[in-house]
């Protein structure tokens, strides 16, 4: 459970950080945006060494389906576009690639 609460707190980070910079670069919005951006995104690199993971990789492949489920949580939430059920879908797939590579028996 606790991975994760880690993998959620670092897509939110991440998220964060790049719609920061999205804002700036696309919205208009004020460069001072990018501060809090390279912030978020320094965050989201030291969260994911929490996850206990015995290679870095496998922790990043797994948190990549985490990434996809919560953009399309942010897209609802931050950007008031709601997902539609092929977003969904995929969401879910992504999810369950994430829990084979991260909890599948190892030899």
């Amino acid at each position: 459970m606790m991975t994760a609460a880690i993998y959620l707190f670092a897509a939110l980070a991440e998220i964060a950080g790049c719609f920061a910079f999205w804002s700036v670069l696309r919205l208009g919005a004020s460069p001072i945006w990018l501060a809090a951006g390279v912030v978020s995104l320094i965050v989201f690199a030291w969260a994911l060494t929490l996850v206990d993971a015995a290679a870095a990789g496998r922790a990043y492949a797994a948190y990549g389906g985490v990434y996809v489920a919560a953009s399309l949580g942010w897209l609802w939430a931050v950007e008031g576009v709601r997902p539609d059920r092929w977003d969904v879908m995929g969401s879910a797939i992504c999810v369950m690639g994430a829990a084979v590579v991260l909890f599948g028996p190892r030899g």
